[in-house]
């Protein structure tokens, strides 16, 4: 148990040196900061181009971007930048780029450790030392430190504990609803609202990569479905070349008469208006991305394939949910407030490995054996309530 701190500072760097989605689950920390310390000045480090999702965030003063491949001229600027401006940095992910901002910006650190060795690598001793030693400097510098857990903490609770130093008692961290705060939304262009038609499902088939992604046919069945049923689709997809490639191959895939319904917005849309858009669908369809994240956040029902991510460790966060952990490691179908989630067949499930061939091209056969007659099902149920 950490030690009680009565630490009240006056300004706190929140660091999170990832992707937009690694943004997005830092906000349960930032309100339960906020009510720990509702006069002190709140900022957040993270890379140019990932911090979107912080976008008219009440608790965030200032926002501060570097990129994420910085030179020794923006190294230099910024540690000028940040050079013990802070009482507190709450350093967000394991890497030690990230806990070295937090050693040049503040004068106290709370920090997430990583690398250790689970699930079948758990058993290697050597493995675990190696961690250890890599973390010894870390733990040194932090007056409380939290351990990743891939396959039995939520990462929302592993956010929240990093404070655990300044509660008397832990519990008081998840006594209370818990929820992710989205981007304040904007205006959708003049083509896109004029052209959506209600009751709309918005679904967002482009992973980061490949192992996570379903199959193009599958994708196919369930639009063609939603169409019949009397839904125009919209179908989202961030600016990337492989994203908006995967969108209009799914298109291709599709007769005329449902073409017609189906409103492709790869590449259009920021991040703020896609949280616009989330909010007035009657469904969003996703697989393990953060634009999932960002449905479940602002309140629409959302259905999420996931592979060999454990859901337990990322699962889209159902607001409002009062605990540490929403859900099961492995269940074929588990919905918990406004998420559903599906898993694939097969025992390995989930594997936490980059898919069968453990490399970002791979494929993954939980995902292709998870049937669209099984997602149908989940819409159907969901659509009911």
């Amino acid at each position: 148990m950490a030690k009680f701190s009565n630490l009240k500072p006056k300004k706190v760097l929140f660091i999170a040196t990832r992707q937009i989605g690694d943004v997005l689950v830092t906000t349960p920390l930032i309100s339960k900061a906020r009510e720990l310390w509702p006069d002190a000045e709140f900022h957040f480090l993270g890379y140019r181009g990932k911090l979107d999702m912080l976008h008219g965030n009440p608790n965030i003063t200032e926002v501060i971007e570097t990129s994420d491949r910085p030179g020794f001229g923006e190294y230099l600027s910024l540690f000028n930048r940040l050079f013990q401006r802070y009482d507190l940095a709450i350093v967000t992910q394991p890497s030690d780029r990230a806990y070295l901002y937090g050693l040049v910006a503040a004068f106290r650190r709370v920090g997430v450790l990583g690398g250790h060795p689970q699930g079948k690598d758990a058993w290697d001793q050597s493995k675990r030392s190696k961690s250890d030693t890599q973390n010894a400097w870390k733990k040194f510098i932090c007056m409380h430190t939290v351990d990743v857990d891939y396959f039995k903490q939520h990462v929302i609770a592993e956010k929240l504990r990093l404070l655990e130093a300044f509660f008397k008692s832990p519990a008081e961290l998840f006594n209370k609803p818990i929820a992710v705060t989205p981007p304040a939304g904007e205006v959708l262009t003049p083509i896109i609202a004029s052209t959506l038609v209600q009751p709309y499902v918005v679904i967002h088939p482009g992973p980061l990569t490949a192992y996570k992604r379903w199959p193009l046919a599958h994708w196919q069945h369930i639009i063609t479905w939603l169409v019949s049923k009397g839904f125009q689709v919209v179908l989202s997809a961030s600016p990337a070349k492989q994203d908006m490639q995967l969108n209009q191959d799914i298109f291709s895939l599709l007769d005329e008469q449902t073409r017609a319904k189906v409103m492709n917005t790869a590449g259009k849309l920021s991040i703020p208006q896609a949280g616009t858009l989330l909010r007035g669908a009657a469904l969003f369809i996703g697989v393990d991305t953060s634009i999932t994240h960002l449905a479940a956040a602002c309140n629409t029902p959302t259905i999420t394939l996931f592979g060999a991510t454990p859901p337990t460790n990322f699962g889209p966060w159902p607001n409002g949910f009062i605990g540490e952990q929403p859900y099961q490691l492995r269940a074929r179908s588990q919905t918990v407030g406004n998420v559903t989630i599906l898993q694939g067949p097969g025992e390995c499930v989930p594997c936490r490995k980059a898919g069968c061939l453990d490399r970002a091209d791979s494929y993954s056969e939980c995902l292709d054996l998870l049937e669209p007659a099984q997602v149908i099902e989940a819409i159907e149920q969901v659509l009911q309530k």
